[in-house]
């Protein structure tokens, strides 16, 4: 269902992007030069379909790098509660082995696992 839903989507914006590039293939002179027009030092003609996908995909990397950037402080979290539970579950398991066996049993207790168990609430 998924799957239909994304290509339900995606086909009409990939059916556009098709017709601008189509409609926008006349070379256009991109130039990186402010102080001279006429005679630019470092220019480039291409088709204005190639300057605005190449805009978009700039654009998409930039937004993606401060991203990635900005969630550094949640991933760090993420790292040390990770190495925290890690240590406890050692720690646990460390204790278990050293836990006295239950000789008997108590109201409590769960059968064959010697752990006791709260009662239920009423």
């Amino acid at each position: 269902m998924i799957r239909f839903l994304k290509s339900l989507v995606l086909l009409p914006i990939a059916a556009l992007v098709i017709l601008l590039a189509v409609a926008n293939r006349a070379p256009v002179q991109l130039s990186f030069d402010p102080f001279n027009a006429d005679a630019p030092v470092f220019s480039v003609a291409l088709p204005l379909y190639a300057i605005l996908f190449g805009a978009v995909a700039l654009g998409i990397v930039v937004g993606g790098i401060f991203t990635w950037l900005g969630q550094g402080k949640t991933r760090a979290r993420a790292r040390y509660h990770r190495r925290e539970a890690v240590r406890y579950e050692r720690e646990a398991t460390r204790l278990r082995t050293y836990a006295p066996e239950s000789e008997t049993a108590s109201p409590y207790t769960v059968p064959n696992t010697g752990r006791a168990a709260l009662p239920a609430p009423r």
